[in-house]
């Protein structure tokens, strides 16, 4: 469960303010004692070793690391619902390409010879029949200002690349497999070895007849035209979390594109667009609303119904309230995506003059103004004084 992880930072030994160089190394470090090639047979060493990864994998990248720091797990992994950016994430999860050549890895660390193995400088190989994680599929998805903020299912359509029904993946018409390409050997990699003053060196290339594949098919699939995979809609039912806002992202592991040779599929990115509303606006966890009210409400005092995002509420507003005045609704607002705890709401009062007078409230609004003492206009009267001491100067 994702409730059992370990803080990313705790199980790569640094602390939330460390460098990517700090990282990096605190990363290199820990791959390099667990690595499977080293503990063989392991299956603790084999754990850490993952668990290492997946840390890496969000600490090294700027986008999953900022929504790790601001949502913690719920940021990158999607038992939550969460929120990721995607993130690097190479082969099946091992960043060395799979538990390859460990004289590769350590060349790659060190840029040499690693205990009994050559010290001749040669290029990384790479196992063309081994699992590869598929590449991540990003999307746009328009919600509500109200579904944002509340939360609901969304069902969704998107193009994905699936595994071939017909072949399996192989590419080959049924009653026929893959041959091994005989330019390679089925490596994938066409190798060239040349000699120096400094030794033997070995450069490689992907193979152009299988185009790194290290199989070749004679008789092609013909739904797939010996590629293997199909291009086909998929549909998916999604949480949208409450408070969730425009351009998060939210990540929906294991529905990309499917993986090659037996490896996982990438994952979904569904980057969340908010429709506007009429009477709402947004900032943060907080929420805006103007409303009008007549005059004699602003000069009597009133009880006002106001709207929320959990319906009417009723508020009292004091007598000789200005225009422009303010208040605030506690806990009415957005609900925290990490928290859970509610933003508020404000209310901006707006004076709305009356039109259209018939001659009889003319006179009515006139006496009523000629019954005023200045006392009544304190702004007025204090603007009207600055100016007669400005014409005075």
């Amino acid at each position: 469960m994702a409730d059992s992880k370990r803080d990313f930072y705790e199980v790569l030994g640094v602390g939330r303010d460390a460098s990517e160089d700090e990282i990096r190394k605190a990363y290199r470090r820990l791959a390099k004692k667990y690595h499977p090639d080293l503990n063989p047979g392991d299956k603790a060493a084999e754990a850490k070793f993952k668990e290492v990864n997946e840390a890496y994998n969000v600490l090294s990248n700027k986008d999953s690391k900022a929504r790790y720091d601001q949502f913690g797990h719920a940021g990158v992994d999607p038992s939550y619902g969460g929120y990721s950016s995607g993130g690097p994430v190479w082969g099946s999860g091992d960043p060395f390409g799979g538990w390859g050549d460990i004289g590769d890895i350590f060349d790659s660390f060190f840029g040499g010879g690693f205990g009994g193995f050559s010290n001749t400088r040669r290029s990384r190989s790479v196992n063309a029949n081994a699992p590869r994680r598929g590449t991540d599929v990003e999307i746009s998805l328009e919600v509500s200002f109200l579904e944002a903020a509340k939360g609901c299912k969304k069902k969704i359509s998107y193009n994905v690349i699936n595994v071939c029904g017909s072949c399996c993946g192989t590419g080959a018409q049924k009653g026929s497999k893959p041959k091994t390409c005989s330019t390679c050997g089925g490596s994938g990699q066409q190798v060239t070895t040349q000699r120096s003053a400094f030794g033997v060196m070995q450069t490689s290339r992907t193979c152009s007849v299988c185009r790194g594949t290290g199989k070749v098919v004679d008789k092609p699939c013909k739904d797939c035209y010996g590629t293997g995979s199909v291009r086909t809609v998929k549909e998916l039912e999604v949480t949208i979390p409450a408070g969730i806002d425009e351009g998060q992202i939210l990540n929906v592991s294991s529905h990309g594109n499917a993986g090659k040779n037996g490896g996982p599929s990438g994952d979904l990115h569904i980057a969340i667009k908010v429709s506007s509303h009429p009477i709402f606006t947004r900032k943060g966890y907080d929420i805006y609303c103007e409303m009008p009210i007549t005059f004699a409400q602003a000069a009597l005092g009133s009880e006002l119904v106001v709207p929320t995002l959990d319906g009417k509420v009723s508020y009292s507003i004091p007598e000789g309230t200005q225009p422009g005045d303010t208040f605030r609704l506690r806990g009415k607002g957005i609900e925290h995506l990490r928290s859970g705890r509610r933003g508020d709401q404000y209310v901006k009062v707006i004076l709305e003059v009356p039109r259209s007078l018939s001659s009889h409230q003319k006179e009515i609004l006139k006496n009523f103004d000629k019954s005023l003492e200045n006392g009544n206009y304190q702004k007025r009267k204090s603007f009207f004084e600055k100016l007669k001491d400005f014409f005075s100067d």
